[in-house]
């Protein structure tokens, strides 16, 4: 694996600021080393947040925005867990297939356990919830789809919360 691999944090930049996120290898190792191959290849560097409901998620890695949208990796197995959907808990996307996870994740506004064993938690907001609140949220007749929505400046692989 690359060294990548051994890195856990990533820095999330928003225009309101960066958020840190904390990975878990332990719990999802093929989904931290799908994200951190991602972050390496600046897969995320501009995508939207396409969908963001209130008190719920802010789900983004799509290129083409509009929740349909994959990397050019092949899907990835589940690799559920005992972490529990909560605020601040950061989760793969999916469709109906379990196995049908790619790029797309989502952080979570509030607690849904509703999600626990559903989808695959591979990190959590450890420092900056405050600006992923800032994200414009989209309308929810319409599932949480987003005119004009916030995109993500850039994530990097940092070491510590002051790079």
């Amino acid at each position: 694996m690359p060294a990548l691999a051994n890195s856990k944090m990533l820095r999330m930049d928003l225009k309101y600021g960066s958020v840190y996120i904390e990975l878990y290898p332990s719990k999802a190792p093929m989904h931290v080393q799908r994200i951190l191959d991602l972050v390496n290849d600046g897969f995320f560097d501009a995508l939207s947040f396409h969908r963001v409901i209130d008190g719920f998620i802010a789900q983004t890695g799509d290129p083409n925005g509009d929740g349909t949208g994959r990397s050019k990796f092949p899907n990835l197995e589940p690799e559920f867990n005992d972490i529990k959907h909560v605020r601040g808990v950061v989760s793969m996307a999916r469709a109906s297939d379990p196995a049908s996870a790619n790029s797309q994740f989502f952080i979570m506004l509030g607690d849904a356990p509703h999600l626990d064993g559903n989808y695959t938690v591979f990190g959590k907001i450890i420092k900056g919830m405050e600006f992923v609140d800032m994200i414009k949220a989209g309308n929810r007749r319409e599932n949480g789809k987003v005119d004009n929505p916030d995109i993500i400046l850039a994530i990097k692989v940092v070491d510590s919360m002051s790079e």
